[in-house]
């Protein structure tokens, strides 16, 4: 009998290099790839870039963005809120305090 097949552990970038991208309002844009192999954060060319696992319906992939990046941050997701992008693979997020 095959056991089940644990997922693999997302990749993040520091919680220091993310907080360096929020600007002096507390914003964080973000390019979404919804529908990817792995979940993962990482920075280029100064943009935050995450490919998560769900398709794009209903809200679910932005739902997985902010989970993946509250992890990563180290807070509960209720602290990001979502300002701009909920139908577009650019989004902006609001950090809470």
């Amino acid at each position: 009998m095959w056991g089940a097949v644990a997922k693999p552990r997302p990749d993040y970038p520091a919680p220091e290099a993310i907080a360096a991208l929020v600007d002096a309002e507390g914003r964080l844009a973000v390019r979404v790839t919804p529908g990817a192999r792995v979940e993962s954060l990482e920075i280029a060319d100064g943009r935050l870039l995450a490919k998560v696992r769900v398709k794009p319906e209903d809200g679910k992939a932005t739902a997985a963005v902010q989970d993946l990046l509250a992890t990563a941050l180290g807070m509960a997701p209720s602290r990001l809120s979502l300002l701009r992008g909920a139908t577009s693979r650019e989004k902006l997020f609001r950090i809470g305090d």
